[in-house]
Order: C-alpha cells, then structure tokens, then sequence
C-alpha cells in the first residue's frame, strides 16, 4: 500500500444544509487521521469547544469518529476497513451526530469510507478437481472455482485467465447481477487412456494499480461415459420464513433426477456462490437435498439469503437451481432510548418550553413492528416535543414551583406499534432550584405583651417568629426594630431592643408607668433575598407602688 494513497485527501466539500455536513476519507488510515474541520464549517469557536460540551456520538458500540477538543477536526478514532463495514455496499457511508450540549443543538454528519486496493482475489478452495466424462464433446462447460475479492469498484475482480493445458480453454459468463462465472471449456476432446489427469491453474486479477492476483490448482480427472446431467425439479425455489423459525428447522427441499442407472445416476448436492455468512447460517443435507438452519436468523442483520444449489452425478455431470430465503420481520426488538443531552437541575422560574432534555428514540425492527411512540406519565408539568427525525425535547409545559415540588423523575415510555407492543423507558431526575419569590410571613399579624414598670434592662418584652417558604439563604430570616421615636429620640435607642437572628424583643433600660403607660413598636422581618415584612407589637406597662403619696 503506497504511502500517498494512505495519506490520500479524498475529504469531498460538506455541506451545511439541514445541518448535515459530508466528508469522505479512505479506508484503513491510521487511529487520529483528519476527516474535516467540523468547527470551521460550522462556524464554532475553538476555545470553548470543551465548555459548551460539544462531542461526537454513533449509533452502535463502535465510534468510529471523534472531535479533537483543541483543533475542532473531526477525526478517525479506530482503523476503519470498508470491506467488514460495507461489504456488498457500493457506497459506504457512516453517520454520527454532532451534540451541543450547552445550546441543545445537533448536526447530522456522514462520512464517506472510500475502497483502496488492499485485498486480492482469492479462491475459497485454492485447490479444484473435476471429474469430465471421456465422452463429453468439445465445447463442453463445466463450472470453476469463482474469487472474490473485498475491494470495491475498479479494485474489485476484473477478469480470469487459464493456463497448463490445450485440451481446455476459459470462458467468463455474466451473471444475473453482473457478477463473473469463470467455465471451463473443453477445446479437444478427451481420451482417458491416454491421460487420466490434466493439471490447470486459474488466475484471478483486479483492476488495482498495480494489480492483485490470487490462483487455483485444477485438477481434471477424466471419467468413463456418463450422458445424462441431473435434472432440478424447478430451476429456483423460493420461500419465505420468520425471523424466529426454530434452529434445526427444514427450510427448503430441492429434488434433482438422473435418468442414468448405477453410480453415475447418483446425485449428490452442494452449495455454491454462497456467502460465508449464509455458510454459517444454511446446512444443505449431501444426499436429501434439505436445507435447514444451523444458526438463527435475524432480520435486522439480513432479510435476503440468495444461493446456488449444484446436484451432481456420479459421472461428474451437474446442474444448478436457484435458492432464494426471504426472511420476514418479528417484532422481537424494543424501543431504544437514549439521552443525548439533558439537565439535572432548572429554576423554578424558567419559561414554559424550556428544554430539559434531548432524546434519541430508535426501533430495529421495520415496518410497523419499529414505529415508535412516546409518551410522558399525566400530571407532570413537562410534554415531549417531536424535534428532527427521531429526537424529541423533554420541555417544561408550565412555570415550576419548587415550594410544591423540588425534584421530579420524568419517566418517558416508548412503545412500538407490534402486536402486542413492546415497551421501554427512561428516567430523567431533575432538581427545582429555588428563587427568592415568597417574602417572610409572621406567625401573628399583631402582637400584645404587658410589662410592669422598673424591670431590670433586658428583661424579655416577648418573642416574634416569621418564617419563609423559600430555601437556603432566601429563607433566612433576621428581624429589626422599624425606626419610630419617643421623646425626639429614636425608639430603639430608647427603650427596645430586638435580637436579628431569634426574634426576641428585650428592654434596653426599665420602664416608669408614670412617664409613659405603653408603646406601639413595628417589627420588620427581611429575608435573603430582601423581601420584608413588618408586624405590630404594643406594649403596656403596669404600675408598681413605687411613688409615695406627695403632700
């Protein structure tokens, strides 16, 4: 692999519309090579990329991409092999997302994986043997070995060449999906007592700059008379079954005759041009002809299975019949939630419509079975907002109270359109903050205390109390004297005192009947925040016998 290939730019122009930037890169690069510049397209700024909570997110366990936090290029964050991601894809596309957590905003980008020359042809046996009837005629076809090859495009396999003897020559057919059917054709016709064996070898090339190569050894072991190739029931059989058949079930049966007696009119069956996976999925019975499953299905992995089927003779002669598996859906996936972004604590004044999460809702399975809907439990002051594709916004629907409520856990159900539905959720714990918006309230709107005359200062008048609904520092509570003035001089001064913290109203000096009979004082109470409110207190003073009579 050349280096300037690896370091290749393939990165197409992005575009912004809809939010969606596209970039493409090539396969196998190294763990951190560029993609593009994801804050320059979308115009972030570099240095607070990482305060405003910015991060790459992908469906699946693998990211496969992730933002640099000091340059803002989006980056690889594995090796990525287009072959093992998108292996019968002519275009190869991943897609992740881009979350702002701080602004609640997402962009949707894909990123083109594009195919390098880095797999040749090969042979899935590199070694053949076919056995050819002394009597078959020139011209005769018999099927070889097909390569393959993971490359995409100009790098996949082009074309077959054949050499090691003049008794054969190559033939390419195209398939029905325009795939390569090397045969082998026989040019002069055999004698088995002249040569039992004939060795070949089969080269398959790509189209890659330089090109890939990978071969097969050809054995040709020449048979005596055989005249009759089998023959199918039908030349394809098809069948459909859900997703959730039983492992070891019977899938599909083909039937081939052979109209020859003896060895040579019995049939045996294979598989071929059949995937590696369907291989480990499909066991064709050598002698019944029944296909059953090994392994189960799954529909969300593939729906479509597509094989040959090869009955051959004991003579070497053969057929080939068409197999197609079509699996259906089974509601057998849930809803899947997930919370891309969300807040754990709100005002209780923030706005209606405020944003307090942003959710990810996804069905695996297809047609109704994956068609989801959400919901919120009744009595919450909280809806869901259908946002693009499948995000929702978890708003506030009203103004909160935190004197009533100070946390909630918003629960939100998902539910697919099966039959029955099945069911999936999601708890979002969320605190109410307080704000300074309930002002200190007095046990008593007006209160009374009698006080005799001459008590000593500091004795206890009485005790007010107000409290405060609010938290933290907005429900502290201090008190004080509201200013009034007996005599030119303040009251408070004068003849009262009131403790800030307990509310406790105390003479400053003792009291003489004789020169004031009562007072009237007005109590403030302030909270935290500065909300205030006052309360009437009204003192008398009792007379003693402390005078004697004056002549």
């Amino acid at each position: 692999r050349q280096r300037a290939l690896l370091w290749a730019v393939l990165l197409a122009a992005w575009e912004a519309a809809w939010g969606q930037l596209r970039y493409s890169v090539p396969e196998e690069m190294p763990k951190g090579s560029f993609v593009g510049d994801v804050a320059k397209d979308l115009g972030l700024q570099l240095p607070p990329l990482r305060d405003r909570g910015i991060r790459v997110v992908s469906e699946g366990r693998t990211q496969y991409f992730a933002l640099h936090a000091k340059t803002g290029h989006l980056v690889t964050a594995e090796r990525i092999d287009r072959e093992q991601l998108c292996r019968l894809v002519e275009k190869c596309v991943l897609r992740c997302e881009l979350i702002v957590e701080g602004e609640m905003m997402f962009y949707e980008i894909e990123v083109e994986i594009t195919d390098i020359n880095d797999n040749a042809p090969s042979f899935k046996e590199t070694e053949w043997e076919e056995s050819i009837s002394e009597m078959s005629v020139p011209g005769a076809k018999f099927p070889l070995p097909r390569a393959h090859d993971g490359d995409w495009g100009r790098n996949s396999l082009q074309n077959y060449e054949l050499s090691g003897d003049e008794h054969f020559s190559l033939a390419v057919q195209a398939g029905p999906g325009g795939d390569q059917r090397p045969e082998l054709v026989l040019a002069k016709t055999l004698d088995r007592e002249e040569a039992a064996f004939h060795e070949l070898v089969l080269r398959a090339i790509d189209g890659g700059d330089p090109a890939r190569t990978g071969t097969a050894q050809i054995r040709i072991k020449v048979l005596d008379a055989n005249d009759n190739a089998p023959v199918f029931s039908q030349a394809e059989y098809t069948v459909r079954v859900p997703e959730d058949v039983p492992v070891g079930s019977t899938l599909v049966s083909v039937t081939a005759s052979d109209a020859d007696e003896g060895l040579n009119g019995h049939v045996k069956y294979s598989l071929k041009a059949v995937t590696e996976k369907a291989s480990s999925i499909f066991h064709l019975d050598a002698e019944s002809g029944a296909i059953t499953l090994v392994r189960s299905l799954d529909f969300e992995e593939s729906d479509y299975y597509e094989m040959e089927v090869q009955a051959r003779d004991g003579g070497g002669l053969y057929n080939i019949a068409k197999v197609v598996i079509t699996v259906t859906d089974v509601n057998d996936n849930a809803p899947e939630i997930s919370v891309r972004s969300a807040i754990s604590s709100i005002l209780e004044d923030s706005p209606s419509g405020t944003v307090v999460a942003l959710l990810y809702v996804q069905d695996r399975d297809s047609g109704t079975n994956g068609e989801v809907r959400c919901s919120l439990d009744s009595g919450i002051p909280f809806r869901l907002r259908s946002s693009q594709g499948s995000y929702y916004s978890v708003v506030t629907a009203r103004e909160l109270d935190r004197e009533q409520v100070s946390e909630y856990n918003v629960t939100v159900r998902a539910a697919d359109g099966g039959s029955p539905p099945l069911r999936s959720s999601a708890v979002l714990a969320l605190r109410v903050l307080d704000v300074n918006d309930n002002a200190p309230v007095f046990a008593q709107e007006r209160y009374s205390a009698r006080v005799a005359e001459n008590n000593a200062a500091g004795a206890l008048v009485l005790t007010v109390r107000a409290t405060d609904a609010d938290w933290g520092q907005n429900a502290r509570v201090r008190y004080r004297l509201s200013e009034g003035r007996v005599r030119g001089a303040p009251l408070s001064s004068y003849v009262f005192m009131v403790d800030a913290e307990s509310g406790m109203i105390t003479l400053k000096e003792a009291l003489d009947f004789e020169d004031t009979r009562g007072y009237t004082l007005l109590v403030e109470a302030r909270d935290g925040g500065g909300l205030v409110a006052q309360c009437k207190v009204v003192v008398e003073v009792l007379d003693v016998n402390d005078n004697p009579p004056e002549i």
